[in-house]
């Protein structure tokens, strides 16, 4: 079976895409990572999709990535007699500890931590900024506002603070639990939530204790401030566009994609543009010509992969969804035009043997007409410096251990093989040429490009590269 080479589909699981027969079909359309929202579900709804997965994966014989995206803190109000009251603009409305049920005066908003991060003139907004609020005064378990934008608040609506970094851990009680729960199953990447500063991923790292790859969710403006160190210290990264848009102007979301694109692009590590790209496909057979424009952005950027999430979870369409998805990016990537625009946006390589490697690679594999590049990887490091250089054709990693195939399978690029690590150079050919054989990737007489780390098995000392001919 051979899968579309470049960039990658990550598909929401939820009631709408629960049974085999489901799950089947969307990865034979174009899934390469199926994502378990912790936001919903019990242990046992996830359970069960992850042997299902497992299953398809025996199945089917190919690595298959499952990430599991942890909700984070959630800010939320309390409630009123009648379920909602409407917040009138320039009225005065208060942030109180107090429990008891809310009016058109004041509400419960049961965080300290928020109360402790704000300052006079700091904004709020409500039920995803469809209300605004601005700090008049406050203190350690209040914050009395004047209401900028009006309109109707019911219960239990969320909160955000887009002006101040609050003094929250990214993992409650009930994170922790379920990353646990998640790590005992075998998932192969931890989506972390609530990102706000490079400790928030040293925290999760400790607990994570290098059983998962960690992934970190961009939603807050406070973690582009840190955008830098936060993808040095992260495996990957998620655009959450929908999140960052409440707390942002619209027209600073596209912008900021493009940023956090490049920039993980050029520590190659794997970046997963998400949220609302299909969106009118959960009731809709067909995308908006805007949304189609979107997924093509992403791709064009180099994003490694595009994410479907309402869309395949709880849409009417999963299977159409994915099926339109896999064919925009089938589309860019055949514009004669798609891999200059990556070629412009590469970063030189850094200064290092697995760098100078993978570059050399890429070029050969160019001036060469070769089929194919093959990875030989222990860790994924080599694989992943390889598909950092965007080629223009396949990469084929090889590598013995599940764990990193798996991981790898949401790289842009790559196709994933679990396969006995070479012994020697010639052992190293054979291995490689039978696999771009069997794969589909070229044919008897074909050129392959071969990268690997002498001594075998080495992780992270990629500094060998061979021409072979398949036969």
């Amino acid at each position: 079976m051979r899968k579309r080479p470049h960039t990658k589909i990550v598909a929401t699981l939820g009631p709408a895409s629960t049974s085999p027969a489901m799950i089947k079909q969307l990865f034979m359309t174009g899934v390469d990572m199926f994502r378990l929202n912790f936001s919903h579900g019990s242990h046992d709804d996830h359970r069960e999709r992850y042997e299902t997965i497992r299953a398809l994966e025996t199945e089917v014989g190919h690595p298959i990535a499952i990430l599991m995206d942890l909700q984070g803190p959630k800010l939320r109000v309390g409630t009123f007699p009648d379920g909602s009251v409407t917040l009138k603009r320039n009225a005065s409305f208060r942030l109180d500890m107090d429990k008891t049920q809310g009016s058109e005066k004041r509400v419960s908003l049961p965080h300290k931590e928020v109360f402790a991060a704000l300052d006079k003139g700091t904004n709020l907004l409500l039920d995803d900024g469809k209300i605004r609020l601005r700090v008049q005064s406050c203190g350690a378990d209040f914050a009395e506002t004047k209401v900028m934008t009006g309109g109707r608040l019911s219960d239990r609506k969320g909160v955000n603070v887009p002006d101040a970094v609050l003094p929250i851990s990214p993992l409650t009680a009930k994170d922790r639990k379920d990353l646990q729960f998640g790590l005992d199953l075998g998932v192969d990447w931890v989506t972390l939530s609530f990102v706000q500063r490079p400790e928030d991923i040293a925290e999760a790292r400790r607990l994570v204790a290098g059983r998962a790859a960690i992934m970190a969710k961009l939603e807050k403006p406070a973690a582009i401030d840190h955008l830098e160190q936060i993808v040095e210290l992260s495996d990957g990264i998620m655009v959450a566009r929908g999140d960052l848009g409440v707390e942002l102007p619209p027209e600073s979301v596209p912008v900021l994609q493009k940023r956090i694109v490049r920039s993980t692009r050029a520590a190659g590590k794997p970046v997963v543009v998400a949220t609302q790209m299909l969106e009118s496909m959960v009731n809709s057979p067909t995308p908006t010509r805007a949304e189609a424009s979107d997924v093509a952005t992403a791709v064009y950027e180099g994003a490694d992969a595009v994410m479907l999430s309402a869309e395949s979870a709880a849409g009417q369409y999963p299977v159409e969804a994915v099926r339109i998805m896999d064919r925009i990016i089938g589309q860019v990537e055949s514009d004669e035009n798609y891999f200059q625009i990556l070629a412009n946006a590469r970063t030189a390589p850094e200064s290092t043997a697995a760098d100078a490697i993978s570059a050399a690679a890429r070029q050969v594999a160019q001036t060469l007409s070769a089929k194919a590049i093959m990875t030989y990887t222990t860790s994924g490091s080599t694989t992943m410096r390889a598909s950092r250089e965007r080629p223009s054709v396949p990469i084929v990693s090889m590598t013995p251990e599940l764990s990193t195939a798996r991981r790898l399978s949401c790289v842009w690029g790559v196709y994933c093989v679990h396969s006995p690590d070479a012994t020697n150079f010639d052992d190293m050919t054979s291995i490689a040429s039978n696999h771009a054989l069997t794969a589909g990737f070229a044919k008897r007489g074909d050129r392959v490009i071969v990268t690997a780390g002498v001594p075998f098995g080495t992780p992270g000392a990629t500094n060998v590269i061979r021409i072979a001919r398949v036969d």
